[in-house]
């Protein structure tokens, strides 16, 4: 019979990163930056010395979206294969504990500031450990599954520059890292993602909004950005996500025909 053992989270995760499909696949430079929030009233402050000389450090957190595990599960990139949850990073696992490696951006009292975390807004932080290279680090050694991966390098165009510029000025900050991680491997595959054929290239969704790609051997070029929405969607009232009329200013102000 299986051990209970009982954890109690020592903070949490706040971050603009709400929903699952906005995370990385793993930290990464093109996410959010974000706050663990530790529980006061437990001796915390102490604890924490030392830590602002740490430049990376390991949070181990709760996926706490997950109510269920699988054992097989088909991984972002490696193909179309299935894997044991074991020899993967899936979220979904018999008990739902994460790890990210983050960077310290700065420590305020019991609020750590962080940079290209992979967490959800609301994580439950169980426990924080320095990252150390000697330990931590051994290049070049990945599951077999990954060997074959091959990376697409990605740009994009003037106009869908300029509009993602547009778009986080107006706090759509989470589109430029989810178009990197989607589309830096498998970018065509539609069982992994909300991508679909149009014309000779491809569309990929991110909640209201549209991004329009091609690729070339093993370049995707992002053409531009585009609302979800059609015409006939952003002249009736209904407002579910409250974005219509972000979506209509981006329309006027890039002349957009649907």
């Amino acid at each position: 019979m299986a051990t209970e053992i009982k954890l109690t989270a020592i903070g949490t995760f706040k971050s603009p990163q709400v929903h699952p499909y906005e995370a990385g696949r793993q930290p990464d430079e093109f996410h959010s930056q974000g706050v663990i929030e530790l529980e006061p009233g437990h001796n915390f402050e102490q604890a924490l010395t030392g830590l602002e000389g740490c430049e990376r450090i390991w949070v181990v957190f709760l996926f706490h979206h997950n109510d269920h595990w699988s054992p097989m599960v088909l991984p972002p990139r490696g193909g179309n294969t299935k894997q044991g949850v074991f020899a993967t990073r899936s979220p979904y696992r018999p008990n739902p504990v994460g790890m990210s490696c983050v960077k310290v951006k700065s420590i305020d009292k019991l609020k750590i500031h962080v940079e290209g975390a992979d967490l959800l807004h609301g994580s439950p932080i169980l426990d924080i450990k320095p990252y150390v290279a000697y330990a931590d680090s051994f290049p070049g050694v990945e599951p077999a599954w990954l060997k074959n991966a091959e990376r697409f390098t990605i740009d994009y165009s003037v106009e869908a520059k300029q509009e993602l510029e547009w778009l986080e000025l107006h706090q759509v900050h989470q589109l430029r890292g989810f178009l990197q991680h989607q589309l830096e491997f498998e970018p065509d595959n539609s069982r992994k993602k909300r991508v679909k054929p149009e014309g000779s290239g491809f569309v990929i969704a991110y909640r209201t909004w549209r991004a329009r790609f091609e690729i070339q051997g093993h370049h995707v070029s992002v053409i531009r950005i585009f609302s979800g929405y059609t015409e006939e969607d952003l002249n009736t009232p209904e407002d579910t996500y409250q974005d219509k009329a972000l979506h209509r200013n981006f329309q006027k102000n890039f002349q957009k025909n649907f």
